[in-house]
């Protein structure tokens, strides 16, 4: 293995080891997984180019497939969610080639994405699903060669099946995002807690009394709106889903559009997965010392090029932590968090380890089952199959101390058969 890279600086390595074990305490289901694989080695001989968040929980993931044989080749999937301690641990301590800087500019971060490519991988891992488009779009070389991809992100499957209605997608993609120990637990519990504290962390603001503008209905603003009434806000979500408005507004949220959220919001934050949530109108109606953050996946959700030719000045980092930009429009202030990208990542740690588990379990698994279905699968996007997710959460409740109730015999005939009714 080659163990190439380019990284902050390798003597940050200390504090990083400590931050992976930390977590890998909080992380028993892939554990569990790490121990089979390594038994197993379902990836021997297998190359892995993988574009994913480079944290504590990333590096325990990283694990378990290198030590299930993978020749693996870590890179960033956004330029601002880089650990550097964690990149330099996992290449000085785990012998795991990784190539991404916290902080990288565009060029760096395409620079790292072809050394990925480069790598020549059979299997690849997607966050946001810029490896993979890559791939599709400019290596035809490679096309046949990948047994297959995952990808982790709502955003990253609606581009995936995109590629697959246009007839783009040239291996077979497991969405490892739509299973539901990945969105009902990561997207709800990971993203509503680690958005709420990367908001805190880069104002030191107090949510309650806020009026708290949640911009997407799906798990994650779930997750975000939960999250934000428990600590006293007065939340607003807006929606362009007339099911999942309905779902807000029942679930006790006012709904509004956006041109009206925005005169009242203390505090936004998008979840969409889509460009251009937060824009000029909208800019022009907030009221002074707004604060706008983006916790979808990439940082197209709040529009700042219109942003920055409405202002008449920008100033960059304004509570001096690299976190918080202040735009001044007709004399008033709008707070800007993490550049508009993941602030739960650019301004705080990401998600607790213990909501990873489940994730990077069911990327592990989703890993070995292309493996184990090579040849097999048609080119198109995947769901693991229902038996694995079960497998996984219940892996978890034992790891938790929880036991659960078995059907009888009788229960199970019951739920097999027709003729039993009133």
């Amino acid at each position: 293995m080659s163990n190439s890279h380019d990284i902050k600086d390798i003597n940050l390595a200390d504090v990083g080891k400590k931050r992976i074990l930390w977590a890998d305490k909080s992380m028993p289901v892939l554990a569990e997984i790490r121990a089979k694989f390594e038994k197993n080695k379902p990836f021997k001989g297998m190359r892995m180019s993988c574009c994913l968040h480079v944290t504590a929980e990333t590096a325990n993931l990283m694990r378990t497939c290198e030590v299930g044989g993978a020749d693996i080749l870590l890179v960033a999937s956004n330029p601002l969610s880089t650990q550097d301690d964690v990149a330099a641990s996992l290449v000085r301590d785990f012998g795991i080639s990784v190539h991404a800087i916290r902080g990288e500019d565009n060029d760096t971060y395409y620079k790292h994405i072809k050394s990925a490519i480069a790598h020549k991988p059979h299997v690849t891992m997607d966050d946001g699903a810029d490896l993979v488009s890559e791939i599709l779009k400019n290596h035809p070389e490679l096309h046949d060669h990948i047994i297959g991809s995952m990808e982790e992100t709502t955003t990253g499957v609606i581009r995936l099946r995109a590629m697959q209605e246009a007839g783009m997608l040239k291996f077979p993609v497991v969405a490892v995002n739509d299973i539901q120990t990945k969105n009902m637990f990561d997207n709800r519990y990971g993203t509503g807690q680690s958005s709420i504290d990367g908001i805190i962390r880069a104002t030191d603001t107090l949510i309650a009394g806020k009026t708290f503008v949640v911009a997407g209905y799906g798990w994650c603003g779930k997750g975000l709106a939960e999250r934000a009434r428990g600590l006293g806000a007065n939340v607003i979500v807006t929606e362009v889903d007339s099911v999942k408005a309905l779902a807000a507004s029942m679930d006790g949220y006012r709904v509004m559009p956006m041109s009206e959220a925005a005169k009242l919001a203390d505090i936004i934050c998008t979840v969409t997965g889509n460009m251009h949530i937060v824009r000029s109108e909208h800019f022009k109606v907030m009221k002074t010392g707004c604060i706008v953050a983006n916790s979808g996946h990439f940082d197209i959700e709040i529009d700042l090029v219109g942003l920055t030719k409405l202002s008449s000045n920008v100033i960059k980092d304004v509570r001096d932590n690299n976190n918080v930009d202040e735009y001044i429009v007709d004399g008033k202030s709008i707070y800007v968090l993490g550049q508009g990208r993941l602030v739960n990542l650019a301004c705080a740690e990401g998600h607790p380890a213990s909501v990873m588990d489940m994730s990077f379990a069911t990327q592990a698994l989703s890993s070995e089952f292309v493996v184990e279905n090579k040849g097999k699968l048609e080119k198109r996007v995947y769901v693991l199959p229902a038996s694995v997710e079960q497998d996984i959460a219940f892996t978890k409740l034992k790891t938790m101390g929880v036991n659960i109730d078995k059907l009888t015999p009788e229960q199970e005939t019951y739920l097999a058969s027709w003729e039993v009714g009133t």
